[in-house]
């Protein structure tokens, strides 16, 4: 009977042990998870941004811009040192549907959509944003025959590349057309179509080479604005003006997303589709070694219509629209960090 009792209370207090020790493993665990995932960007001071979406989110040296957007809004400023947004200056028309590049400490929007949905029209020209003077200047402009909006844009070389777009905004003639654009001489060359077109996305450069994901052909279906979302993936090598289609598809079909180079992995973000009427939260990568996608943490808040930036080994994101369509325009910010 003594040797029973033994026996019963060791193994209870073994289940005891064990049951800590997995409690300690599983908040560890949790712990792990939290660290790893998109917390709130809160202001210092109780300021917040100017609410917009369609617009960009972009950074030029330790500052944050956002721009344009559905309307004519002033610029909303972010000092991440202060943890603080300011007002700058407003655009000289709408502008809205664009991805942004940061060239000589300017931000260059170029084959922009302006005016109210569905027929929004393509921006006749370029425009430039002066942070240092808070200014707004009327630049180059874009040849007609090559005029649309919501193109995928990147920097390579000093040169800006425009990949596929929308001549009707929300109403179809889509583009798979790629254009290079020479910011300092003005001159505007015509590139190897895309393998297939697409607008309502952002494009990712790495290693010489355009990656153009996600996205949509809008007005495709009549009856529903948000269907036509692409699943391939195509790849524009610079140095041989040649095109190639990834074996690995997009996981999530989403248009309207935010799209960076992270860490080596092209980061697609948020976005909208027919498939849900929240605008998508999920966060995925492109490994660019494998060419195979990986999920990271999704964000706090679904969002589409804004941009994703880097800054110092963070990811942020501000504003956009929480569900698909127009409404509610965001005040939010999130940051995420390896």
């Amino acid at each position: 009977m003594k040797n029973y009792v033994f026996i019963l209370c060791f193994f209870v207090l073994l289940g005891c042990k064990e049951t800590k020790e997995n409690s300690k493993k599983a908040e560890i665990s949790t712990v792990e998870t939290q660290v790893n995932s998109w917390v709130n960007l809160e202001s210092s001071d109780g300021s917040k941004p100017v609410q917009r979406h369609e617009a960009a989110f972009v950074r030029v040296g330790d500052k944050f811009y956002l721009l344009g957007g559905r309307d004519i809004r002033p610029v909303s400023i972010f000092d991440p040192k202060l943890k603080s947004w300011t007002l700058g200056a407003k655009p000289p028309i709408e502008m809205h549907h664009f991805q942004p590049i940061v060239f000589n400490n300017k931000v260059y929007i170029i084959n922009a959509l302006t005016g109210g949905w569905p027929n929004e029209t393509p921006t006749t020209h370029v425009y430039i944003y002066n942070p240092e003077l808070d200014s707004w200047e009327k630049g180059d402009e874009i040849p007609e025959e090559r005029r649309r909006g919501s193109t995928g844009n990147i920097l390579n070389d000093g040169k800006i590349y425009m990949a596929c777009g929308i001549k009707n905004g929300h109403v179809g003639d889509h583009k798979n057309w790629l254009d290079r654009y020479d910011p300092v001489t003005g001159e505007w060359e015509i590139l190897e179509n895309a393998p297939r077109p697409r607008d309502h996305f952002q494009a990712v450069v790495a290693n010489d080479k355009i990656y153009a994901l996600a996205g949509r052909n809008t007005g495709i279906d009549p009856d529903d604005g948000f269907a036509g979302t692409i699943s391939e993936v195509d790849v524009y090598d610079i140095n041989t003006n040649s095109w190639t289609t990834l074996a690995s598809e997009i996981p999530t079909q989403r248009a309207g997303n935010m799209a960076l180079l992270y860490n080596g992995k092209v980061v697609v973000a948020g976005g909208e589709s027919n498939k849900q009427d929240k605008a998508h939260s999920e966060v995925e990568a492109l490994d660019l070694d494998s060419n195979e996608w990986v999920k990271m943490p999704s964000l706090i808040v679904g969002r589409h219509g804004t941009g994703l930036l880097a800054y110092e080994g963070a990811l942020y994101v501000a504003s956009g629209c929480g569900n698909k369509g127009g409404k509610p325009e965001l005040f939010t910010s999130e940051k995420y960090e390896e």
